[in-house]
């Protein structure tokens, strides 16, 4: 190839990358093999699992959490190379510690979809040390030995983890990540838990949402910093690491809080983590600009493949709350509202996804954005790339007629 030609390959190179970036800006951007997105289904008329399936398709995503074992939902996944995480309700907990009966639920509700629907972890109870229920406190790690032990019997045991969803909220401390720590009350009770994530290589798995820190104290935390927007961030006086958002900060302190227990080989991962689209009048920064921005920055992120400055090297695992949003859910609004889409499957505000092409699989249509949203966006799509082409190959006959 001669000099000019190989400069020409080159600038095109440049000029499509150009285009691939400018195009996420304008409607085209997708999760890709990135992120896990949580599927609840506390709503009132949700899309089939089916429906659910063409969605998480086209967005790309690469994993799904589940809050029950559907076998609706494991048998739609079948074949799909979509990484699956199942859930044992709290309701369930006690029932398991008998290795019968855990035999009997792992029997049912994971061997017969395997290898087809790629279950990859089963997660025990939801935020069970916040829960103030102690039996089901003391309850987890025997009914989580009972699942692994049915797994081992199953031979599957390398092919899904067992593990639990924790909230934030077990840390007595987060500020600055150097001084993580889990609360004293809790640290007895989850002795027996962490002894069994480290001795099978299961994570830990933390919800942790920024939105509730900025929600309680607006004035003292920087909105960007919450967002992952760019900011001067916050340097830990005791590692002179430095953080630019709140989200890799909470991870890193409970990274923390385990290795002062004597845990610092457990990986940390993020079961959820996400920002609402609308609150009540006392909930400050719920609203759909601020989810907008919170979750591309996320997915931005970790289409970067980021880890924490604790940890740079090992991508932090991401799981997105939530796809839907679910109007059946208690509580104040904010909880009502932390879907990307309605229950209806229409998005709840413009991330910037492809519009979803139509399905003859699918009886319901499944709709990325309004009508207004497409058109407006199709418009500065075609004026604007039309621009940047035009513009981009000048610069290209310039420089390849200067080369030559």
């Amino acid at each position: 190839m001669s000099r000019s030609m190989l400069f020409k390959t080159r600038m095109v190179w440049m000029v499509a990358m150009m285009m691939s970036v400018f195009s996420s800006d304008f409607g085209f951007f997708r999760l890709g093999s990135t992120l896990g997105v949580n599927y609840g289904q506390v709503a009132n008329d949700l899309p089939t699992p089916e429906q659910v399936l063409t969605l998480l398709t086209w967005l790309k995503a690469s994993s799904a959490r589940i809050y029950d074992a559907n076998p609706q939902v494991l048998a739609a996944f079948a074949d799909t190379g979509i990484d699956l995480i199942v859930t044992v309700p709290d309701e369930e907990v006690r029932r398991l510690t008998d290795p019968q009966l855990a035999l009997q639920w792992v029997a049912t509700n994971v061997q017969p979809y395997l290898p087809a629907t790629m279950i990859t972890g089963i997660a025990v109870g939801n935020e069970v040390f916040t829960s103030g229920d102690t039996t089901l406190m003391a309850d987890l790690a025997p009914a989580m030995a009972s699942i692994r032990a049915a797994l081992v019997r199953l031979g599957l045991e390398t092919r899904v983890h067992v593990s639990s969803a924790n909230s934030l909220a077990v840390l007595e401390s987060s500020y600055p990540p150097s001084c993580g720590a889990f609360k004293g009350e809790l640290a007895g009770a989850m002795a027996a838990f962490l002894q069994f994530l480290a001795a099978t290589g299961a994570p830990f798995w933390v919800n942790t949402y920024p939105y509730f820190a900025y929600k309680d104290d607006p004035s003292g935390i920087p909105l960007d910093y919450a967002l992952l927007n760019p900011n001067a961030g916050m340097e830990d006086p005791h590692t002179r690491l430095r953080y630019d958002n709140m989200l890799y900060a909470q991870v890193d302190a409970a990274i923390f809080a385990l290795a002062r227990l004597g845990y610092g080989g457990v990986e940390v991962r993020v079961s959820e983590t996400g920002w609402p689209s609308k609150g009540d009048a006392d909930e400050a920064g719920a609203s759909a600009e601020n989810a907008r921005v919170y979750n591309r920055n996320l997915l931005v992120r970790q289409m970067a493949n980021e880890g924490t400055p604790l940890v740079p090297d090992r991508r932090l695992e991401v799981y997105l709350f939530a796809l839907f949003n679910e109007d059946l859910k208690p509580g104040p609004t904010s909880e009502r509202n932390y879907g990307l889409f309605h229950p209806d499957g229409t998005m709840a505000y413009n991330l910037g996804l492809a519009a979803l092409p139509s399905s003859s699989s699918t009886t319901a249509s499944i709709a990325l954005t309004s009508s207004a949203t497409t058109r407006e966006m199709s418009t500065k799509f075609g004026c604007r790339t039309l621009i940047l082409l035009l513009f981009s190959w000048t610069i290209i006959q310039a420089l390849v007629s200067k080369a030559e």
